[in-house]
């Protein structure tokens, strides 16, 4: 996939905020934002579903498709006690087991080759979240070129420690996290040697409110991890996830899903594929409109500043008439005097015949 942008907008970068690149693409304040379009279980247990979203984010243009990586018997157990169950008031899984949730959302494990495979031949990056290390081993297999460690996981410092070792960029999401725990995470990923790390801002509930997303903290996040920030968006449409870029978000992960209508377990909080191109088109446009820290005439408005108001002679005078607020008018274009000098002007008298459509100057008077 390929982008064009007529302008690119410069932000201050420390070494370990500058550019970093996944597969290949880059990441960071001066490259446009990096979309991430996560399937998630909305594959509903159907490896065509799952290839048909793969070309749905393909053709939206979004930079990557990432997976989960887990079985339920490597994320939880087979245990019907109440703190294996959901709480009831859960928004949309309310009591249900997390066995049993967990075995409907999971992506096969024989599913990620042929789900990669397609990525790549419709120049989609592709990548998942390891749950354990049986899913890291599994997916250096498979070559993918970064890991994102979700919400939960943040705690998880060995599993951390081993996806950031294998040397990709490590994309670490921080829903419920306190800044002690995003700093140990950082820390753990940095341990290995790995500098390539980039932090998610992130409102684990779901769907979140846009109340809750406190895009406020992204320049904060940004100057205490000192690394690049990014945006895991659950609330409801995009408005969240463009407004992001506006506080220095350099990447947005959104779930997607062929239709709402047709349910799976995070279809209420996932995007259609017009949505997503939208999302993609207008976080470009954001970025672009950042611009540089500076108040003044952009070259763009060269042409416009021809046709700023100046006095004008606006009818033919001949020497000796007075400058009146008749025959000395503000008008378009810019090649007379200031408007504000006709005050100055008024009542003086013209030293010679002058033409409509003059300039006017003070060697006319």
């Amino acid at each position: 996939m390929t982008a064009t942008t007529p302008t690119t907008p410069t932000t201050p970068d420390s070494g370990r905020r500058a550019t970093i690149r996944i597969g290949g693409v880059p990441v960071g304040a001066d490259a446009e934002p990096f979309i991430i379009a996560e399937m998630s279980g909305n594959h509903d247990g159907s490896l065509d579903k799952a290839l048909a979203i793969v070309r749905a984010a393909a053709a939206a243009g979004a930079h990557a498709i990432k997976l989960q990586t887990y079985t339920a018997d490597t994320i939880t157990l087979d245990v019907d006690t109440p703190d294996f169950r959901l709480s009831d008031d859960h928004p949309l899984w309310g009591g249900r087991r997390l066995h049993d949730l967990y075995e409907e959302a999971h992506t096969p494990w024989e599913w990620h080759a042929p789900i990669f495979g397609l990525a790549r031949e419709l120049g989609l990056l592709a990548f998942s979240s390891p749950f354990d290390p049986s899913a890291v081993e599994f997916l250096e297999s498979l070559d993918v070129p970064a890991y994102k460690i979700a919400s939960s996981e943040i705690v998880d410092l060995p599993l951390i420690r081993l996806a950031a070792a294998t040397g990709k960029p490590i994309i670490i999401s921080t829903g419920m996290a306190s800044v002690g725990e995003i700093h140990a995470a950082v820390q753990a990923a940095r341990g290995t040697g790995n500098e390539q790390v980039i932090v998610l801002s992130c409102t684990a509930s779901y769907p979140a409110d846009p109340s809750s997303s406190n895009l406020r903290g992204i320049p904060v996040m940004a100057e205490a991890f000192d690394a690049p920030i990014g945006l895991s968006d659950h609330t409801m449409g995009i408005g969240a996830a463009v407004a992001s870029i506006a506080f220095g978000a350099v990447l947005v992960e959104k779930h997607v899903t062929l239709s709402r209508d047709d349910g799976g377990v995070d279809s209420d909080f996932s995007l259609e594929p017009p949505e997503l191109a939208a999302l993609v088109t207008e976080t470009r446009v954001a970025w672009q409109a950042l611009g540089r820290p500076r108040i003044g005439a952009r070259e763009s408005e060269r042409e416009g500043l021809r046709f700023r108001r100046s006095l004008f002679v606006v009818e033919d005078v001949v020497a000796g008439d007075a400058v009146s607020a008749t025959n000395v008018r503000s008008i378009r274009p810019s090649n007379g005097l200031a408007p504000d000098t006709f005050s100055m002007l008024e009542g003086r008298r013209f030293t010679a015949d002058v033409s409509r459509g003059t300039p006017m100057s003070w060697d006319l008077v």
